[in-house]
């Protein structure tokens, strides 16, 4: 079993960047797929972005080229770097390890994008 926790979300204006990071405890983040997800209010929980264990990603086509996840096994830690940020990227940000037998989530960090 891993706890996950999110952090590094507030408040941006358009255009501007934030890096969520995603810290997990118990067992070794590396062996576990990751991803990120967001649920905007009023929406279903949509993914965004994934990384494999071994280090591919891939990217819901509204925030390819834009957004970057990347991972650090030996800190245990997920990161999405958000560039270009526009008002419809405003949601709840989650964190998911995903293996065989399980999947966990964080509880989620707030990003709002306004002027």
């Amino acid at each position: 079993q891993v706890q996950l926790v999110e952090s590094g979300g507030g408040l941006v204006q358009p255009g501007g960047s934030l890096r969520l990071s995603c810290a997990a405890s118990g067992r070794g983040l590396g062996l576990y797929a990751m991803g990120w997800y967001r649920q905007a209010p009023g929406k279903q929980r949509e993914l965004v972005a994934t990384i494999t264990k071994g280090g591919i990603t891939n990217y819901v086509d509204s925030v390819r080229g834009r957004f970057t996840i990347s991972r650090d096994n030996a800190k245990n830690t997920v990161y999405l770097q958000m560039n270009s940020l526009k008002p419809g990227d405003t949601a709840v940000y989650f964190c998911n390890a995903q293996r065989v037998g399980g999947s966990y989530w964080g509880q989620g960090t707030q990003v709002t994008v306004s002027s």
